[in-house]
């Protein structure tokens, strides 16, 4: 099997079989279609009548019969009425799109989000509002549908021609990091522009008025024609592209067709609501729950529109849930797609472990390393630390007040003016947190992808950032005035719990690859969404804070801000680099490290342990950075070599190196505006993530 396939594992040995001697499958996806069309009636009218304004289920039948009900029922008219219909419009899309990208690609986490359809429309629909474009809506829809068209070719390109492997999963997440990344600089660097943007982004039903339905309905009612008329075609290409092509379907034109469909309905989707996340992955999986159960039902012309009915039921459902829990007041500030994202990463945690996948127990491949190691390492080892000072000395000199290196001595001396010392003294520390981050994530990175063997696992990808960064915001805005002391420790315990989870889940199979990376993403998912709600809940006026700590950001470091993340680096750096000769044996097998007489799970327990605080650390202190746990351990063994005992420091020099230089331009490129250094190390480190997936492709 090639690395990171996947395959569906078969239903239950008690599962109904539906013998064909039972009921037609018309009669039961009769009866499944009905049961879908009855339960939307009753979660229908509890939609209608949640709100802020006093309208119960009386006032609802009165103004269906049209009886005269007064102002409520002109709040239902005006207000509520054009919610619904967004809900049923954008979930019928996003259903039916889902069901067809997982068919295509043979893939069942394949959704407009995992292919950064998504993504790509948001950027480029926050690209033309920034810009002061104003477009009608059909404007806005081709806006969205280039940027989502790029978007998805992108991750085909360079993910290559097999959507069933995990590359599709990593690359499209890689490349909706990158995309996000510049749509959060867009909303940071316009805050008037982009003002109520924001809550959008996550994706929301709130409407003025039916004019938008009314131009969406048309779009989604013809793709979802198009795509039943394609029905017989994708049935047969569920057998294959050799099986399809034999019998006569032209794959080629059939996946471009499709692509372009599906698009389209993604972009008017999101021009409607904003990118309501994965409602395109739940529903279909949902659906695809009951074919061994329902005759008939795996055939797309049955599929696909029972896909869009399950997609309405999830976003209504999110939807009333979210008001039911939260209450009708509190809930208008939370988006839909908050709760869908949150549905969507705990579906993709339950799919990843029902999922065969290559596994790094046994005979598997080690950690791979395709580099020969440098002929020096020394040398190698002090250019690196001789970059990384120069470039930790032009930040300290450099920004919207440049600085002359004499300057810098006699701050050091304690000789230098009012001016020079204030500089130099809100300065140095944002480059100090930059440089001890950085080491500190590129050596989590090191360990992690050691003890699983598996060169794409990095603590932001694999939810332990995710986790840090929940624990932190969780204390920063239920409790205002704790210390920083108190938000580190709950940083610290998020990334413990998280990596709990992870690795708990992930070992059930002997940390496969393929596990381990979706689960790690399907929990930070659910980690991103939930602090998305604890920020716009408790400080709806405030989403600057949300968007600086989840990009990562030095501004505003003091020395005291410094201080637990530098007594984790003076404990745990050197204890990981003492423990290089077992990080050697664990990347190489499972069995060798046996062997030799290693305990493996107390080893692998201790040097997970050191890059989960680590991690948490590092968060606390400056917030999400992605992809330095990722690219300074791979950059350092393509250098040296697999010996952990250079990987290990130079790695350390890579990451801070990145991380100061990411935050050196994102202060100095836009200045006096700022960019958070974590947005850099996206841009930066996404190119070099999908080099690494293309490079690695199965031949």
């Amino acid at each position: 099997m090639a690395i990171g396939t996947l395959a569906e594992r078969p239903a239950p040995a008690g599962a109904p079989q539906a013998p064909a001697g039972a009921r037609p499958p018309s009669r039961r996806l009769a009866a499944l279609t009905g049961a879908l069309l009855l339960l939307l009636v009753p979660l229908s009218a509890v939609h209608l009548v949640q709100g802020t304004a006093a309208v119960g289920l009386g006032d609802l039948v009165a103004w269906l019969l049209g009886d005269d009900a007064g102002a409520e029922a002109a709040v239902v008219v005006e207000s509520r009425f054009p919610r619904l219909a967004a809900g049923l419009a954008v979930g019928a899309a996003l259903g039916a799109v889902g069901c067809v990208l997982q068919s295509v690609s043979r893939n069942p986490v394949a959704s407009p989000d995992v292919l950064a359809v998504n993504s790509g429309a948001h950027l480029a629909l926050v690209g033309a509002a920034v810009s002061g474009l104003s477009l009608p809506f059909f404007g806005d829809v081709a806006v969205a549908f280039a940027g989502g068209l790029v978007a998805a070719a992108l991750v085909l390109v360079l993910t290559g021609s097999e959507y069933g492997t995990m590359r599709l999963i990593l690359g499209g997440t890689a490349v909706s990091l990158l995309l996000g990344s510049l749509t959060t600089s867009l909303l940071i660097l316009a805050p008037v522009e982009s003002t109520g943007l924001y809550a959008w982004a996550s994706g929301s039903l709130s409407q003025n008025g039916l004019g938008t339905v009314r131009l969406v309905a048309p779009v989604v009612l013809a793709g979802l024609a198009v795509l039943l008329l394609l029905g017989r075609r994708l049935d047969l290409m569920m057998l294959g592209d050799d099986e399809a092509r034999a019998l006569g379907v032209p794959v080629r034109r059939t996946q471009v067709t499709v692509l372009l469909v599906t698009v389209l309905m993604s972009a008017a989707a999101v021009a409607a609501t904003g990118p309501i996340g994965f409602v395109g992955l739940a529903a279909p999986a949902l659906t695809r729950l009951l074919v061994p159960y329902v005759p008939g039902l795996h055939r797309h012309r049955a599929l696909v529109p029972l896909s869009a009915l399950m997609g309405v039921t999830v976003v209504l459902g999110a939807d009333v849930a979210l008001r039911a829990v939260m209450g009708a007041q509190n809930a208008v500030r939370v988006p839909t797609g908050v709760v869908t994202s949150l549905l969507g990463g705990l579906l993709m945690v339950a799919l990843a472990l029902r999922l065969r996948a290559t596994s790094t127990h046994g005979a598997a491949r080690g950690l791979e390393v395709r580099g020969a190691g440098a002929a020096r390492r020394g040398v190698l080892a002090a250019t690196v630390g001789a970059v990384l000072v120069a470039a930790a000395v032009a930040a300290v000199l450099v920004g919207d007040r440049t600085l002359l290196l004499g300057d810098l001595g006699l701050w050091a001396r304690g000789e230098a003016g009012q001016l020079v010392g204030i500089v130099l003294d809100t300065r140095v520390p944002r480059v100090v947190a930059a440089l001890l981050a950085g080491a500190a994530l590129a050596v989590a990175g090191t360990a992690i992808q050691a003890v699983t063997r598996n060169a794409l696992a990095d603590p932001a990808i694999i939810g332990v950032s995710g986790g840090a960064s929940l624990g932190a915001v969780l204390v920063v805005t239920l409790t205002p005035l704790a210390g920083f002391w108190a938000v580190t420790g709950s940083a610290g315990a998020g990334a413990v719990a998280a990596a709990a989870v992870v690795f708990a889940l992930s070992a059930r199979g002997g940390f496969a690859s393929d596990r381990l990376v979706l689960v790690g993403v399907g929990l930070s998912h659910v980690t991103t969404a939930l602090v998305t709600t604890l920020i716009v809940a408790t400080d709806p006026f405030n989403a600057s804070k949300a968007l600086t700590w989840l990009s990562g950001s030095t501004y505003g470091r003091s020395y005291e801000h410094l201080l637990p993340l530098g007594v984790a680096c003076l404990v745990f750096l050197p204890l990981t680099w003492a423990a290089h000769r077992y990080l050697d044996l664990l990347s190489l097998d499972e069995d060798t490290p046996r062997v030799l007489g290693l305990n493996v799970p107390r080893t692998r327990l201790l040097l997970l342990g050191c890059g989960v605080a680590l991690t948490g650390t590092a968060v606390a202190a400056i917030g999400m950075i992605g992809f330095v746990g990722l690219v300074a351990p791979h950059a350092a063994r393509t250098l040296l070599g697999r010996r952990h005992r250079w990987v290990v420091p130079v790695a350390a020099l890579l990451g801070g190196l990145l991380v100061v230089l990411a935050d050196l331009l994102g202060r100095t490129v836009i200045a006096p505006d700022q960019l958070p250094a974590g947005l850099l190390t996206a841009v930066i480190g996404t190119p070099y993530f999908l080099w690494l997936l293309h490079r690695t492709r199965a031949s």
